[in-house]
């Protein structure tokens, strides 16, 4: 069967790139994403998802382009909103699964987002437990303990920033063993070291569990100092909502890998980064909510409407446009 190549082009009028180099405060880059699936059966339909970068403030996607070797939809997670590329390969054609996309982003200092105002809905949504994120867990007493204790008052933002500095000084960025980079609020009390995510979903835990709603997302590194090169993997931060500020940025691990940093990543998120999807226990198919998606940033596969936890091959590329 002859591949169906697709391309797309999107254009955003009215934005035009900088002709000079990118300020502190901001990076235009390209970012390219790429699979290519390995050997999947061929007598079952099959179905690949893909996140697509959010377009949003502090992250404007200035331009688009898509090729794929199979036809491809777009859709909505309905319970974050994250948006995602849709492809199918119908039953019993052995046709290659390639795709690749570029896009073209400029990323800015992202500060707390000035919302007054949060509704119900999404309160309830950032202050409920997710599988391994567990809130008003006995687990966390003792750490919350000492987070009071530390805190200068009782107040929502003195809290969250006692939460941030007991977690930058009390837990490891390492990767060591098994069990590490699941986002499991359980492991990091316990082992008091991990990723990222171990990091976040503690965070989460510990916030919510103050009543400060607070959410996870989850995106890749974009160097800063290097005009190109690979990404080996994703990164993950929080956003958490104060009275007065709105949304604030958080990224503890990253402090706690950079000690010299630390004033920074408490309510900034600096352009080293693209945002890909928020949330986690993510469903978006019937297969998806017997089995949520613990985060949702690679590639994500049914083969006959059951999910397939094959590796498949990625490539993650940046380039920096002056």
């Amino acid at each position: 069967m002859r591949a169906v190549v697709v391309m797309v082009v999107l254009f955003f009028a009215g934005f035009t790139l900088p002709c000079q180099a990118a300020s502190a405060g901001y990076r235009v880059f390209e970012f390219t994403y790429e699979m290519l699936a390995g050997e999947i059966p061929s007598s079952e339909v099959v179905d690949i998802y893909i996140p697509r970068p959010t377009d949003r403030i502090g992250q404007r996607i200035l331009n688009s382009q898509l090729r794929a070797s199979l036809p491809v939809g777009r859709g909505w997670e309905a319970r974050y909103h994250n948006g995602y590329y849709h492809l199918r390969r119908p039953a019993n054609i052995n046709a290659p699964i390639e795709l690749s996309f570029n896009w073209t982003v400029r990323r800015d200092d992202n500060a707390a987002s000035q919302e007054q105002v949060l509704s119900s809905q999404e309160r309830e949504k950032y202050l409920k437990a997710n599988t391994l994120v567990p809130v008003s867990h006995h687990i966390l007493d003792p750490i919350l303990a000492e987070i009071r204790q530390l805190r200068k008052n009782p107040s929502k933002a003195a809290t969250a920033r006692a939460i941030y500095d007991w977690i930058v000084d009390n837990i490891e960025y390492k990767k060591v063993g098994t069990g590490w980079g699941n986002g499991d609020t359980f492991w990091a009390c316990n082992e008091r070291y991990g990723n990222c995510t171990d990091f976040h979903a503690l965070f989460i835990s510990l916030a919510r569990s103050e009543g400060i709603p607070a959410r996870f997302e989850i995106g890749f590194p974009v160097p800063q100092g290097k005009s190109s090169g690979d990404i080996a993997g994703y990164h993950c931060w929080v956003q958490l909502f104060l009275p007065g500020q709105g949304w604030v940025p958080v990224d503890a691990s990253e402090a706690a890998k950079h000690p010299e940093k630390r004033e920074l990543y408490f309510g900034i998120h600096p352009p080293d980064r693209i945002h890909f999807s928020t949330g986690r226990d993510i469903t978006f198919t019937e297969a998806s909510k017997a089995l949520p998606l613990n985060y949702f940033i690679y590639p994500y596969m049914e083969v006959g409407g059951k999910p397939w936890n094959t590796k498949v091959q990625t490539r993650f590329h940046y380039k920096v446009i002056d």
